[in-house]
């Protein structure tokens, strides 16, 4: 099973006890990744610096014939992409920090579509948000847009829920493994989105959700796409991480104004000072595009 360096990859993911920097670090010393199989937790120590107790239990879950078993499981039920396969999104191989593996449900061809923005926005919405997300998403469908966006609760629920009503091309990026989708409730839109779209994650199936995970998933999302589109945040949103993350990557970021007296505007009205496009109707986006 662990015949090639692609296998021993998805392997070491799995195992979700390296951090990205370590794993790197890994790959950089042996592009095959077949020493770290070989080697003596002493040698770990020596070679990567880590504590000793470290480098015994990273031996251990390494030749543990469950962790094996759980792999083979995966790949029956699961579509694995590693960051040398054809099938990864050459947009987000861009990144910084770029996920080594994605594991993902549904239409993969959606990954290397070239017209991808991402729809964000908080999760506790004003009474005008699922209007204003359909002022935007529907457009975009129109005019063959994929729409990116983070199954949360609030906006980036509505800018799947829009899309598929329009029929549209929409890809969800997970914070947890498929095992444990979250929000719970968003279970039956989770279903369709595979149904129709595609549901990506960069952790493996058993990865119960966890807070950090979130800003972490966030550059995957503004990864993906050509630009990101913040329909309503407050001034502490997590979608102005994802702004943040989009202009580190050299994105496109466009705002929706709103009035000053709620609150879920002014994260919108901060960004606009800082330089994001305001958007009044959707050629504001659309015309930054016409040659896509």
């Amino acid at each position: 099973m662990l015949t090639n360096s692609r296998n021993r990859l998805i392997h070491l993911h799995s195992l979700h006890v390296l951090t990205r920097r370590f794993l790197r670090k890994v790959i950089k010393y042996d592009p095959s990744l077949i020493n770290i199989y070989s080697i003596t937790p002493k040698k770990m120590t020596e070679i990567y610096g880590i504590p000793p107790q470290t480098a015994i239990s990273l031996y251990k879950k390494l030749h543990h014939p469950i962790a094996l078993s759980r792999l083979e499981l995966h790949k029956n039920n699961y579509s694995i992409i590693t960051l040398v396969d054809e099938a990864y999104p050459p947009m987000l191989k861009t990144i910084q920090d770029a996920p080594l593996v994605l594991y993902a449900k549904g239409n993969l061809e959606l990954l290397q579509e070239v017209k991808v923005i991402s729809v964000i926005g908080t999760r506790n919405p004003t009474t005008e948000a699922y209007e204003k997300t359909q002022f935007i998403v529907k457009p975009l469908v129109m005019e063959n847009w994929t729409i990116v966006s983070g199954m949360a609760l609030g906006i980036d629920s509505f800018a799947h829920q829009h899309t598929l009503i329009e029929n549209g091309k929409t890809i969800a990026v997970l914070g947890s493994g498929f095992k444990h989708i979250y929000p719970r409730r968003n279970i039956s839109l989770f279903k369709k989105i595979v149904k129709s779209g595609l549901v990506i994650t960069e952790y493996p199936p058993d990865v119960a959700p966890k807070p950090y995970h979130f800003p972490e998933r966030n550059r995957i999302i503004s990864g993906l796409s050509l630009g990101t589109v913040v329909i309503e945040a407050t001034e502490k949103s997590g979608t102005l991480i994802t702004v943040d993350q989009a202009l580190d990557q050299g994105r496109e970021v466009y705002a929706l104004p709103g009035s000053p007296l709620v609150a879920q505007t002014k994260g919108c009205h901060k960004i606009i000072q800082e330089g994001a496009k305001l958007v009044m109707d959707i050629d504001d986006i659309l015309e930054d595009w016409q040659l896509v």
